[in-house]
């Protein structure tokens, strides 16, 4: 299942890698995208808000432990990357004996604090059953949501960015099929779109491990799973910063949320929509990311620094372009879109959504910027910088200046949209900063 990517083609080598990632995370995003178009059809705008309100917590928790397994991908892409086996092995069974544990607690943490979450949220009174049911049924699965996510970080670190594509797909057009039966047939509501992403996220699992054992794609072991002091440090100091960094970036876009919300049931729909169509468009720079990281880690550790720069100013090539092709489509089409999601009598949402996703878009542009940045600081183990950079961006840009807008324009949402992108410039102002420290101060660089 190794798959060395140190030689040939720089620019090959990351379209070919990066493909099967896009397709991943479009697929995976589906997961979300019909769970809001699904209900739409058949529920009113109380349980579109409660899913897409729902959905973002569960973003989060998702895009944390992703977060938490990059130091997976790193460590295994050095080993796999300096030939070193019996080291991508250790790694491989210390992330599997880690998450193991996380994924029980996590689940006992988050059905606790269930309920201050959503008061945290200000959810509206008219949606808080729905997604009080919703985030029950998902805090159970997190379990299955965990071993998906880290089986995926372990063969991406290993090369292979096919296998985890593969399974996604089965499990999404298994929760597509479980949603238009749990919500339309049986009239579920918001407890059959997260039943439906639960079991289909349990599909994927089991798909993955019946893969993994039939093929013996991974030599492990019983040594390999005991804890390892010196692993544990590889894998937990690029991990945490990027699990921090992941959920405070989603951390303040559930505080953008809680500022739509206290704006009313119209805008608060409005922005959950919105955050799924943006979900799409950021699918280019999120694959950059998990990509650079991927291909730099191995470069890296052939001891081909030159690779790892190449590859991390590609990826910021093609995420820049799309981001501006994406920015210019959607200037034009923002409200056919946002209509895309909600019944044709709900004027007042495509409104407001289109107003949000007009301003919101350019934040492509620029996030595929940092986004590589973020990724190339991982593989070079330095993930606290992509850390400094966003909570920067967070604490000094994006919050205050949406809460600002939300305050000073409160018949548009365009301004709110605005200051997300400029948060992300004040990211790729210091990752400049940061690389070029790099550059002077690092002989790996």
């Amino acid at each position: 299942m190794e798959q060395n990517r140190t030689g040939g083609s720089v620019f090959k080598t990351l379209v070919a890698f990066s493909l099967p990632y896009l397709l991943s995370y479009f697929l995976q995003t589906l997961y979300g995208l019909a769970d809001l178009f699904i209900i739409g059809q058949f529920n009113g705008v109380d349980s579109t808000t409660a899913v897409s309100v729902g959905s973002q917590v569960m973003h989060m928790v998702t895009v944390m432990i992703v977060g938490l397994a990059m130091g997976s991908t790193v460590m295994i892409g050095r080993a796999v990357g300096a030939n070193r086996r019996e080291e991508a092995s250790l790694a491989v069974g210390n992330t599997a004996a880690l998450f193991m544990g996380i994924s029980l607690v996590l689940t006992g943490c988050l059905l606790l604090a269930r309920s201050p979450i959503i008061t945290i949220m200000k959810v509206p009174s008219e949606a808080v059953a729905g997604i009080t049911d919703y985030l029950t049924i998902c805090f159970i699965g997190i379990p299955f949501i965990t071993a998906y996510n880290v089986i995926s970080s372990i063969f991406r670190g290993m090369g292979d960015s096919k296998s985890p594509m593969y399974f996604i797909a089965v499990a999404c057009c298994v929760n597509i099929a479980l949603d238009y039966i749990l919500i339309g047939c049986l009239g579920m509501g918001p407890a059959g779109a997260a039943l439906g992403t639960t079991l289909s996220q349990t599909v994927s699992v089991l798909l993955s491990f019946t893969m993994i054992v039939r093929k013996r794609m991974i030599r492990l072991a019983r040594s390999d799973f005991r804890m390892s002091g010196r692993m544990m440090k590889n894998l937990l100091s690029v991990g945490i910063p990027v699990a921090l960094q992941d959920g405070f970036i989603q951390i303040s876009f559930l505080v953008i949320t809680a500022i739509a919300n206290s704006r009313g049931l119209t805008d608060a729909a409005a922005v959950g929509i919105v955050e799924k169509i943006i979900g799409i468009l950021f699918l280019v720079p999120s694959s950059m990311l998990s990509a650079v990281s991927a291909l730099c880690a191995q470069n890296i550790g052939a001891g081909r620094p030159d690779r790892a720069r190449q590859t991390l100013f590609y990826a910021i090539e093609l995420a820049v372009g799309f981001g501006l092709t994406s920015a210019l489509l959607m200037s034009f089409a923002a409200e056919p879109v946002v209509g895309l999601f909600v019944g044709s009598g709900d004027a007042a949402v495509i409104r407001a959504g289109g107003q949000y996703l007009r301003g919101y878009v350019w934040d492509c542009v620029l996030a595929g910027i940092h986004f590589s940045f973020s990724g190339y600081f991982c593989a070079c183990q330095r993930s606290g910088l992509s850390f400094l950079h966003n909570t920067i961006s967070i604490v000094f840009a994006r919050i205050p200046l949406a809460y600002l807008a939300s305050t000073m324009f409160s018949d548009t949402l365009t301004p709110m949209g605005i200051a997300t992108a400029i948060g992300s410039g004040v990211s790729v102002v210091v990752c400049l900063i940061a690389y070029r420290w790099m550059r002077k101060r690092e002989n790996i660089i």
